[in-house]
């Protein structure tokens, strides 16, 4: 294998033709350059500069070498350099997702305030469905996807609590409970549950669908959906019932779905997502643009 030095050494050489042009192009010393290129012929086993006490040439292998290396080593320097960019700079393009009208206004404000900030970087929304989240984030579709928390899954680094609201009860308009004013975590034991899709973590569904209530009574499963709308028509379809944010009674009115609260349930929170391996500065100005957008609302 090649080290940099050597490789940067003989393509300098090659182009400058002067072991002394070549060493203050490099910052070093020319008994520096004059060593490196001894070392790459000895390993060679043939001459790749000719050297007379006037000039500098190189040999046919010397050339031959020039001309393959030169394009390979341009193409991997300018690898490395869009690898630093993507790290440390706030250029290039940040791929965002979100599942459902309301994640989508909430980013579309994000954005806006980011791109003030960042003028450089291109923002560039997309809507997922529930089922795609997760693999669009792993495989690098996004690179940030607003969720539910709790999100606990390895190789996943979770930003802070953006939104907390009230959890309510999505049920069949006919069904008991849209008749009530309100519903606790042990009335699931007389539902059944419809499910996330299991691409989702366990953690999110263990909070969103458990299997007991709290006094360990057993809630009965109901069959899981793909997307959220195929959620709400499974629920007015009299298949289920299922645990949402306050958000969905203002963005999904259905004449045959019902809202009820709950009184004893946790909020329901929402935050960034993000893979740990890509945690770049776009990464976290944007997280940082989302916090403040939302806490300058709330201030107001």
């Amino acid at each position: 294998m090649l080290e940099r030095h050597e490789v940067e050494a003989f393509l300098t050489l090659a182009e400058e033709l002067h072991f002394g042009r070549t060493a203050e192009r490099l910052h070093v010393s020319t008994a520096r350059i004059s060593q490196t290129i001894a070392k790459l012929e000895r390993r060679a086993g043939v001459p790749l500069f000719n050297r007379t006490s006037r000039r500098v040439e190189p040999t046919a292998v010397g050339r031959r070498l020039y001309e393959d290396l030169r394009p390979a080593w341009d193409q991997i320097t300018s690898a490395f350099e869009q690898a630093i960019a993507s790290g440390r700079g706030l250029t290039g393009t940040l791929r965002v997702a979100f599942v459902g009208a309301a994640g989508g206004q909430l980013l579309a404000g994000a954005t806006e305030l980011f791109q003030q900030r960042q003028p450089d970087c291109d923002v560039r929304l997309r809507e997922a469905q529930m089922v795609e989240l997760m693999p669009w984030l792993r495989d690098g579709e996004i690179d940030l996807a607003l969720g539910t928390f709790p999100f606990d899954e390895p190789g996943i680094a979770t930003g802070p609590v953006l939104i907390s609201e009230a959890r309510m009860l999505a049920v069949p308009i006919r069904h008991p409970f849209a008749r009530r004013s309100s519903v606790c975590l042990e009335d699931l034991a007389r539902a059944t549950l419809l499910q996330l899709p299991d691409t989702l973590p366990d953690s999110l569904r263990h909070d969103r669908t458990p299997c007991t209530t709290p006094s360990g009574r057993p809630i009965e499963a109901g069959p899981s959906a793909a997307t959220f709308n195929e959620m709400l028509t499974l629920i007015g379809a009299g298949r289920g019932v299922f645990p949402v944010g306050a958000h969905a009674r203002r963005y999904y009115a259905r004449p045959d779905v019902a809202y009820i609260p709950f009184d004893d349930a946790p909020p329901l929170r929402w935050g960034l997502l993000w893979r740990a391996d890509n945690a770049t500065a776009r990464v976290h100005a944007f997280t940082q643009a989302a916090y403040d957008l939302i806490n300058d609302h709330a201030a107001e």
